[in-house]
């Protein structure tokens, strides 16, 4: 899910630039997909045209968007920095992984700790393409990539690879970054994150960053849920009481679930810790 690159289109992409029906049938250029929305706001080659349709329909509606976007990003090396420097952590779970661009979990990681070890999800054939960019590990460390859904977290779990990759008697941090909000209640996200967490050892993290309306006007908000409705993406945005049922019987780490501006922000607070319409939050599992 989303994420961007900055090392060019693969193969596939320029493919569909040039003749959409050379690409393989999973692939469907017609259909704007979350990560390659997010890849066209971080100024990511790898997208398509529905992909820019729907970005610039969000944008209309709410002109912070591509901030948001890029402070998203840049929460994501924070969140990182702080688990392997602070919280000792060596084995991470990114689901939602999004088109890899400079500074992904493990490369963060690994600056701090070369033995880390990061398993990483999405659903997005693009992003498939594109793992081999997420194999490029420290040899003291590991990585690995599964084709898999959020929705279907038993098949995760299941996977060889995540038994190859992480041991699962010692912590891990679970990342899900700028993807819960893809989730309906339908999709029932709390059940998928417990059962997610159910399966780590105490000491495990839970890191989470999640769109919220709370920041723009009840008419912004609509206008870019109707976009993506329309595009085939549904967005669920969250109030911050909602994002916090997530981090139930987590001891959140300071300053809790805020603003992701306000979280541990480098060079001081911001002027408006609003100006992204996103909440973060770290919580660790007792």
């Amino acid at each position: 899910m989303p994420e961007a690159d900055s090392g060019g289109a693969p193969i596939a992409v320029a493919a569909a630039q040039a003749d959409p029906d050379s690409l393989p049938p999973e692939i469907n250029t017609n259909v704007a997909h979350s990560a390659r929305v997010y890849n066209y706001w971080l100024g990511g080659k790898d997208n398509c045209a529905a992909d820019r349709a729907l970005g610039d329909a969000i944008i209309k509606a709410v002109p912070s968007t591509v901030f948001g976007a890029r402070a998203n990003r840049a929460f994501l090396g924070r969140a990182v920095r702080y688990l392997a420097a602070e919280a000792g952590i060596r084995q991470f779970l990114d689901i939602g992984t999004g088109i890899p661009t400079a500074g992904n979990t493990h490369e963060v990681a690994q600056a701090i700790a070369p033995d880390s070890r990061a398993l990483y999800v999405d659903n997005d054939p693009i992003v498939l393409a594109h793992a081999p960019a997420l194999m490029t590990s420290n040899p003291v460390g590991s990585t690995a990539f599964i084709h898999a859904d959020l929705r279907d977290p038993d098949k995760i779990l299941n996977d060889p690879k995540l038994r190859a990759t992480l041991d699962l008697g010692r912590p891990v941090a679970l990342m899900l970054i700028a993807v819960l909000h893809f989730l309906t209640e339908g999709d029932n996200p709390q059940g998928i994150v417990r059962t997610l967490l159910d399966a780590l050892p105490s000491g495990s993290y839970l890191t989470m960053t999640h769109l919220t309306a709370d920041f723009v006007s009840p008419e912004e908000a609509a206008v870019a849920e109707a976009a993506g409705r329309d595009a085939g993406v549904t967005y669920a945005p969250r109030s911050q009481a909602e994002v916090t049922e997530f981090f139930s019987g987590l001891d959140l780490v300071d300053p809790g679930v805020v603003p992701l501006l306000a979280w541990r922000p480098d060079g001081g607070a911001p002027e408006n810790s609003r100006a992204a319409s996103i909440y973060a939050a770290i919580g660790v599992k007792p």
